[in-house]
């Protein structure tokens, strides 16, 4: 099992309406960014967990758990011209964007903001792409010691 870190904005897609979903599963489409869809593709299997992260709001951090809930697939949204995510250069024969489908297992306590994941950033987080300057991934990997380090501060 591998542990990620995948970041929604909540006026988009966010904790409250993965929770709220048939199932309280949905497929996380939509990714566009090779690095993300290559661990995405390559890396994520069923029963991964996964930290959700709610970005681009007043206050951006770890809002909950979820689990990986399928194996990676073409994601269909590449292939629709009305969707909003449409890639005309992907082909269902050699698909370009994959996703997985992502269910919700709980909200966390509190938030643990950004701020204070960085305030760890020389420390136990040390190397988490999170936690260094410049990076907008939306899809990471968390290693195990992390994740036990950040559950901890819950």
């Amino acid at each position: 099992m591998r542990y990620w870190l995948m970041k929604s904005e909540p006026d988009t897609f966010g904790i409250d309406d993965l929770a709220s979903q048939p199932d309280r599963t949905e497929p996380w489409d939509g990714v566009r960014n090779y690095q993300a869809r290559n661990m995405l593709r390559d890396e994520m299997r069923a029963g991964d967990q996964v930290f959700f992260y709610h970005s681009n709001c007043k206050v951006p951090g770890i809002v909950g758990i979820a689990e990986i809930a399928s194996e990676p697939r073409p994601d269909p949204t590449a292939f629709d011209p009305q969707a909003t995510y449409f890639d005309p250069k992907s082909d269902p024969q050699s698909p370009r964007w994959y996703l997985v489908e992502v269910r919700y297992i709980r909200h966390l306590k509190r938030t643990i903001s950004l701020a204070e994941l960085k305030a760890h950033a020389d420390g136990a987080l040390q190397g988490m792409p999170l936690v260094r300057k410049g990076n907008r991934l939306s899809i990471m990997p968390v290693t195990p010691e992390q994740w036990a380090f950040i559950l901890d501060l819950e």
